[in-house]
Order: structure tokens, then C-alpha cells, then sequence
């Protein structure tokens, strides 16, 4: 019982697993980034990165940078949005239930900064 209504718990449908720990910050302008940065869940799959900035900037602030991540085989994506200031991201964390395209957006603090891509070069 909470107060008067009874709870049900139910297992979880999703897996609860840790962070791979090559991906935790290194450093300390790398906690520092994380505290920039949001985690979202839950996007649209026919949105694209420059309408994902587009609302994140029009509410909370400038974004730095931003990995909209996502196949073909799942029906949502996933995105990590780094602000340039902390204060956009706690303002980010209130978009969570908006509607981005035509899903509600889950958003959450990052636990991982968003790194620059390194690009590999090629073998020949």
C-alpha cells in the first residue's frame, strides 16, 4: 500500500545493465561535460539531428553538440545533447514527455560525455 491505493509491482521489460566503463569520463573536464549533457530516449525514428537541435536549443539553450544514434531495426533512437551551459541541461531534464515528432522524449542525465568521433584510417 502507498497512502490509500495498493502498488503493483511488475517485472521490468528492459534489461538494467551497468555502463561499459571505456565509456565513464576520464577526466576532469570529462564529469565536467557530463554535467552539460542529457541522455534521450525514445525519439521518433524519422527525426532527424537538426530537428533534435532545433527543439532542444528553442527551450533550454545552445547546444555543442549532439549523437543521435539509432538503426533501422528498433523504432525509436537514442541521442546524447551536450548544452553549453549546465543550466540548459537541468532545464533539458524538464522536456521529459514532450513531444518530439510524434513520441514523448525521455530525457535523463548523461552518465557519459559526448566524445568526438576519431576517425580510423583506412587499410589498403
Amino acid at each position: 500500500m502507498l497512502g490509500f491505493y495498493p502498488v503493483r509491482v511488475l517485472p521490468s521489460k528492459t534489461a538494467i545493465l551497468p555502463v561499459n566503463p571505456t565509456f565513464l569520463p576520464r577526466s576532469e573536464d570529462e564529469r565536467e561535460m557530463c554535467t552539460r549533457t542529457v541522455y534521450c530516449t525514445n525519439i521518433d525514428i524519422k527525426i532527424s539531428q537538426a530537428e533534435v537541435k532545433n527543439f532542444f536549443e528553442s527551450i533550454c539553450g545552445e547546444v555543442t553538440r549532439l549523437r543521435l544514434l539509432g538503426d533501422h531495426m528498433h523504432s525509436t533512437r537514442i541521442a546524447f545533447v551536450e548544452f553549453a551551459m549546465a543550466e540548459s541541461a537541468i532545464v533539458a531534464l524538464n522536456c521529459s514527455g514532450m513531444l518530439l515528432g510524434s513520441q514523448p522524449v525521455r530525457v535523463s542525465p548523461s552518465k557519459t560525455p559526448v566524445r568526438p568521433r576519431v576517425t580510423h584510417p583506412t587499410l589498403h
